[in-house]
């Protein structure tokens, strides 16, 4: 799709399905089951990894990597995407990482190799600071201490070859093209915003992981977020901002293409697919 002069291309790195009930928490009970019910879902839903390219006609910017061999054989699918895309790795000039989890930095390696050559890698200076901060990894509850196995797998090879740059938050990386905070999935959680010609589209990361359930209740998180308080924060002003400025917003697990607009509802948001 084309947002101004930029053109911007959905990636799917591939579907996984997932339990509803285990992922996500401050529901009522019976209310995922009945809101996915309303829609024809049940709480077991397919979800979709999406990544996103960036071409401002100067630059080729890549949202997020993937998940490479990092999960299961359903994943892993993004650099197939790219060259349907007609694009290869090497063609990438910088990937911008909304935060750490596996699914959004495991592509960045392939091995020991470095997937995209010709790209720095951008990451909140927040991001960074928390998860290849060992002390950290020895606070965290044991359930999350993979993360920053992760983190320092994937980071650490592109950090000795000097390309993870860090950053804090309202830089402006190319024209058009600033990072935002979005805090609340990680510790530092990040937004990108393209904005082109007087047209605009913010990609999103995790900060919502079911529109149909999140956008009907902002009180539920997912398991993985890292500050309920904050992420439910984050996500109401991220839908009024989005719902009130029409703009496209584009979001790595609702299904794919994952972009579209949001548009309030007598109760809570509707996310309106460009599909």
């Amino acid at each position: 799709m084309k947002v101004g002069d930029f053109e911007v291309t959905a990636l799917l790195d591939g579907t996984v399905p997932q339990n509803l009930d285990e992922l996500l928490k401050g529901a009522q009970p019976g209310e995922i089951k009945r809101v996915m019910a309303a829609h024809g879902e049940t709480p077991i839903m397919n979800c979709d990894v999406n990544a996103y390219l960036i071409n401002t006609g100067s630059k080729v910017i890549l949202i997020d990597a993937g998940t490479a061999d990092a999960y299961w054989p359903s994943l892993g699918h993004l650099t197939e995407r790219l060259k349907e895309a007609g694009y290869n790795p090497g063609q990438i000039d910088a990937v911008l990482l909304t935060h750490c989890h596996m699914d959004h930095i495991g592509g960045l390696l392939s091995g020991d190799k470095i997937v995209f050559p010709n790209a720095d890698i951008y990451i909140s200076k927040p991001e960074a600071d928390y998860y290849l901060n060992p002390a950290n990894k020895e606070k965290a509850p044991e359930a999350m201490k993979r993360f920053f196995e992760g983190a320092v797998q994937k980071l650490g090879p592109i950090a000795k070859a000097g390309k993870l740059k860090t950053f804090e938050f309202g830089k402006e990386f190319f024209p058009g093209v600033t990072a935002v905070q979005g805090l609340g999935h990680t510790a530092g959680h990040t937004f990108y915003v393209a904005k082109s010609k007087g047209q605009k589209i913010v990609f999103w990361g995790d900060i919502v992981l079911s529109d149909l359930v999140q956008f009907a209740d902002l009180k539920v998180n997912s398991i993985y977020d890292y500050q309920d308080s904050v992420a439910a924060k984050t996500r109401r002003k991220a839908l009024s901002d989005a719902a009130t400025g029409g703009y496209q917003i584009a979001v790595s697990h609702i299904a794919f293409p994952g972009i579209g607009k949001i548009i309030r509802k007598r109760k809570g948001y509707q996310f309106i697919s460009v599909k």
